[in-house]
């Protein structure tokens, strides 16, 4: 069992790491400044992650984690197949709004090479909920008949560019929500 005094200092990596990594980019961010920030010698930077590599997909794995569990905590469970997606794209959005400094690593490392260290079996973990989701919906013929892995990736490229609006234009509360609210519907569209 992992001590609590090691998950805090693995923690206050990651975080450290999250900050730098989103104020200096991948590149401009060296070991070194995360463990001086972190307050950890470098060598125990790499005892818990053995490359630089290696602490970016960790990070984007406890990133993801974090936006999975809020999903979890607060979805409703829904039983109808588009409350249930509408529910999670809201929160997803919702989530990000309140996370920005997250979601934006998400897109960072999305949009790097790093993306391609992430393994097939990480992959299939981090979404098999989705993915199953997704996968029933197809089942049930709500869905078109499509590559769950493509269906996925549409509804990630739909979030991250809705958040790219919302966050260029300053809106009242009422009206992210109604754009949240037509984007989705937009969204659904494409999907049945």
């Amino acid at each position: 069992m992992i001590s609590r005094s090691i998950m805090e200092k693995q923690e206050k990596i990651l975080i450290t790491a999250l900050k730098l990594f989103v104020q200096n980019g991948f590149h401009g961010t060296p070991t070194s400044k995360i463990a001086k920030e972190a307050g950890v010698a470098n060598g125990t930077l790499f005892h818990y992650y053995q490359t630089k590599e290696d602490l970016i997909v960790s990070l984007y794995l406890y990133v993801k984690s974090k936006m999975g569990k809020y999903i979890e905590e607060n979805s409703s469970q829904e039983s109808d197949i588009k409350e249930l997606f509408k529910e999670q794209f809201q929160l997803v959005m919702e989530w990000s709004m309140d996370n920005r400094n997250e979601f934006y690593y998400t897109q960072l490392f999305n949009n790097s090479p790093y993306s391609t260290l992430l393994s097939s079996e990480q992959i299939r973990k981090e979404l098999k909920k989705s993915c199953d989701q997704i996968q029933d919906a197809i089942d049930k013929g709500v869905f078109k008949n499509r590559d769950v892995d493509f269906i996925h990736t549409i509804m990630g490229s739909h979030v991250y560019g809705l958040y790219s609006y919302l966050m260029k234009h300053k809106l009242k509360d009422t009206e992210q929500k109604e754009i949240i609210h037509d984007s989705f519907e937009m969204l659904w569209g494409m999907l049945i």
